[in-house]
């Protein structure tokens, strides 16, 4: 089964991908036409992005950089421009998965406000049966036992035989 997720996880990757290129796309367009977009929000980043990548390739090299020279502006405002493009490609696939999860755990509690519904019905019923359980109980002891019963019937038997010697039937010829 798991096997079968990771392929719908890369497809919806691709298509959150697909769906917020054209949005990076138009900010990189501005970012080439203005002025304030491209020193404000392009450049910073990329000459910190530049400045960052040039140290750790130098450490990694073995070597001291003390002074990083900046990139030129157009360099820089089309790193920026690509920056912010997938800046925005990783804010809207992270937004896409927090939603994901926000909403499976509000699915979870809904199941489990159901489950604990659905028990304490059932302990309600449980109840309501040994309520009812006890009730029959009680009556099944009320009731006169069997040879008490018997007892009854003798005596009946014997009450209805007297009546019959006493008064006879009508229709008969006695």
């Amino acid at each position: 089964m798991v096997v079968g997720a990771f392929p719908m996880a890369k497809l919806l990757y691709l298509g959150v991908r697909q769906v917020s290129k054209p949005l990076a796309n138009r900010i990189k367009e501005a970012a080439r036409r203005s002025e304030f977009f491209k020193t404000y929000i392009c450049l910073p980043p990329a000459q910190l992005y530049h400045w960052v990548e040039m140290r750790a390739k130098m450490r990694i090299m073995g070597l001291n950089a003390q002074a990083i020279k900046p990139l030129n502006e157009d360099a820089a405002a089309e790193l920026g421009a690509e920056l912010l493009g997938e800046a925005i490609i990783f804010v809207t696939a992270g937004s896409c998965l927090i939603l994901e999860y926000w909403r499976l755990q509000l699915q979870h509690r809904r199941k489990e406000k159901w489950q604990h519904a659905t028990w304490g019905a059932l302990r309600d019923e449980v109840g309501h049966l040994a309520q009812a359980l006890e009730a029959l109980q009680a009556q099944v002891q009320a009731t006169p036992s069997q040879s008490t019963l018997e007892e009854l019937r003798a005596q009946l038997q014997e009450v209805r035989a007297q009546l019959c010697i006493r008064n006879p039937p009508p229709g008969s010829d006695k």
